[in-house]
């Protein structure tokens, strides 16, 4: 492999690919496309799906599945994550080795854009040898969910801080934020602020056909929330959501 592109896809629709994105998927030898389970499989379809968009009828014979490794949670949480990116640049690295001819441009379709809460850039770091790392920027899903809720994503000259749950429920409400943005964020964190003044802007399965949003303070919105994660999760297997916070703001 003498070049790694790492391509932002958006949140699933097809329709967020950039022309840049396009041009870099036509023209790798190899696109590497996880499994993740049969949970959700519907992931490694959409891109798929998207290759065949892309490439035509040839799509397929440049495409190399590979299951992405488990992370284990059972320790410490950095050192697991950590042994979990070695063991995923291990699995690149075998699925490359094994493809003939030798591809020179490998790529991964990424959901997002790579440089926001996606581990492909840390796991790209730890592939020897070093290929040159393209990253093709892509639409995120902070920008999805404000543009499906039709808000900005700040306040008039106001911060915005973007963090995870887990974050959210050890630390609370980040100091000095009027909004705060939640990835990754499995265990609906936004139950353990006291609600009084929040409005809260939710997503799932942005910019895909299963597109649920649902807004309103959080004291009301918040178990709607909830109950339509658990219906959607099993409905569909799987569930890749978002949420947006906001503080009333003070008008003097």
């Amino acid at each position: 492999m003498h070049e790694l592109f790492l391509i932002g896809i958006g949140t699933g629709n097809p329709d967020h690919i950039t022309f840049q994105a396009a041009e870099a998927i036509r023209g790798a030898d190899l696109i590497l496309i996880p499994r993740k389970g049969a949970d959700k499989a519907d992931l490694a379809d959409l891109r798929r799906q998207i290759c065949a968009r892309v490439m035509g009828e040839d799509a397929s014979d440049r495409i190399a599945e590979f299951d992405l490794p488990v992370r284990d949670a059972s320790g410490d949480y950095r050192a697991g994550v950590l042994d979990w990116h070695d063991a995923i640049a291990g699995v690149w690295t075998d699925t490359v080795a094994a493809a003939s001819p030798a591809p020179r441009k490998v790529a991964l379709l990424i959901w997002g854009d790579p440089s926001l809460y996606d581990s492909s850039l840390r796991i790209a770091a730890r592939l020897s040898p070093a290929p040159k790392i393209t990253v093709i920027p892509g639409i995120t899903a902070i920008q999805a969910l404000c543009a499906a809720h039709r808000i900005p994503l700040n306040e008039i000259g106001a911060p915005v801080v973007i963090t995870t749950g887990r974050q959210i429920r050890d630390h609370g409400w980040p100091e000095g934020a009027d909004t705060v943005v939640a990835m990754l964020d499995g265990g609906c964190a936004f139950q353990t602020l006291a609600p009084e003044g929040i409005r809260i802007w939710w997503g799932a399965y942005l910019g895909m056909a299963e597109e649920i949003v649902l807004s309103g303070q959080l004291a009301e919105a918040g178990p709607e929330i909830l109950t339509t994660r658990e219906e959607a999760r099993a409905r569909h297997g799987w569930l890749m959501d978002i949420y947006l916070m906001r503080r009333s703001q003070k008008r003097g």
